[in-house]
């Protein structure tokens, strides 16, 4: 009975709620997008506005937001542990830091990766039941039925199929990805870092370009890595594993197929990843209560410190 108060007076806590917040925030936001961006990576041809007009008119414009049920229900552990892994990383990495001095930007960009590396192990069987999700012609299927012919026709290894793309991906993309929001904040509004004093345009701002620079730097690896989750055992093309797909998706489509979908997964980078870090700092704000975020960063300092 006591567990959720004592868990929300923890810093702990306050950092998964808002965590989470962001992440409901980025998915809330941007999942039409990424419905968009799937289908251009895995079909032969089509521009977004293309595959907009097509399934508005063939499926409704709610097809969209199909799929979105599994990211969304774990969006907020997925997300809020994330950015506590990435806390404890940049500061274990710069431990030479004061405990009340950010990290530098090497502890940040390797704090990153590491945090990267991690949560691939828990959203690449997510990102595969989506993927299976937002290609279905009809909603005839939800995630816990996809997840379950998943493991009936490909069994338990079914559901971590691109994982080691998904790693390779998500490592070094969210090391520019923190790298550059820390980067761009500061440079948007000195000395933010130090007193958390950034104004909500800053955060939009920042956040909304450290997704461009994730999304940027590893976009070949993400249509590889949506190639291989969308085959079935019933596909017509058949990739064995990740030097086969990228050979055979540029044999096939050029070396063009490797950018396809590029503008809108920017674009909706942009999106999402703004209001994932102006709803997560806001969260902290509301929960710390206090109008000096400087708080902040000392309780996260010492949660960090005191995890290492």
């Amino acid at each position: 009975m006591d567990f959720w108060p004592e868990f929300l007076a923890s810093s702990w806590g306050k950092e998964f709620v808002a965590g989470g917040f962001g992440g409901i925030a980025g998915i809330m936001a941007g999942y039409p997008l990424d419905s968009i961006r799937v289908r251009q990576q895995s079909s032969p041809s089509g521009s977004a506005l293309r595959i907009l007009r097509q399934v508005a008119t063939t499926e409704g414009p709610l097809a969209l937001y199909r799929g979105m049920t599994a990211p969304l229900a774990s969006v907020t552990f997925q997300n809020a542990m994330v950015f506590q892994i990435y806390a404890i990383l940049s500061r274990a990495f710069d431990s030479s830091n004061s405990s009340t001095d950010p990290p530098s930007y090497k502890g940040v960009a390797l704090g990153g990766i590491g945090a990267g590396a991690i949560q691939s192990i828990m959203l690449s069987p997510i990102e595969l039941i989506k993927i299976r999700l937002q290609l279905q012609t009809q909603s005839e299927k939800g995630p816990l039925s996809v997840a379950k012919n998943i493991i009936k026709t490909e069994s338990w290894r079914g559901l971590y199929r691109g994982l080691t793309i998904t790693a390779l991906r998500d490592a070094p993309s969210h090391g520019f990805y923190f790298w550059t929001y820390e980067f761009m904040r500061e440079q948007l509004h000195p000395g933010c870092r130090k007193n958390g004093q950034e104004s909500f345009n800053t955060m939009l701002v920042a956040g909304g370009l450290a997704g461009v620079a994730s999304w940027v730097c590893c976009y070949p690896l993400d249509v590889i890595k949506t190639r291989l989750q969308a085959q079935t055992p019933n596909s017509i093309v058949k990739y064995n594993g990740i030097v086969d797909c990228f050979q055979k998706s540029v044999r096939n489509d050029g070396y063009s197929v490797l950018f396809r979908g590029l503008g809108t997964a920017v674009s909706r980078a942009f999106v999402v990843n703004g209001a994932i870090f102006t709803a997560y700092e806001t969260a902290l704000r509301v929960f710390f209560n206090n109008g000096d975020s400087n708080t902040i960063e000392k309780q996260e300092a010492l949660q960090a410190d005191n995890a290492i």
